[in-house]
């Protein structure tokens, strides 16, 4: 029987989290993508602490992949003023196209490194 999309993100999800975990030096990028929106935030895990956070719904923009493109400048800002320089990308599941990588390219522009 085919998986459904929600239970195959889910599995995709598990796998990445396995591996991936954000420490205070080094926090987890944390991307969901919600039909409308799209949010950031860095973690870290050791300490169960979101370091910050960034959403689409206070930013105004045209278009879906414009919105992704200032969340992931604001969350690089936002990292820098909070003194992290590298963070481990969690794309949650999500395949690495789209709005999720228009946010990881403007992330990495902003000077994050990952």
């Amino acid at each position: 029987m085919a998986l459904s999309k929600l239970e195959r993100r889910s599995r995709i999800k598990r796998r990445i989290r396995k591996i991936i975990s954000g420490t205070a030096t080094k926090p987890r990028l944390s991307v969901y993508r919600s039909n409308k929106e799209i949010y950031a935030q860095l973690v870290d895990d050791v300490n169960g602490v979101t370091i910050a956070s960034v959403s689409s719904r206070n930013i105004k923009a045209n278009t879906k992949a414009e919105a992704a493109l200032s969340v992931g400048k604001s969350i690089a800002e936002k990292a820098t003023k909070a003194g992290i320089e590298t963070v481990a990308f969690d794309r949650n599941g999500y395949l690495y196209h789209g709005r999720v990588k228009v946010l990881a390219d403007a992330a990495r522009e902003a000077g994050l490194k990952f």
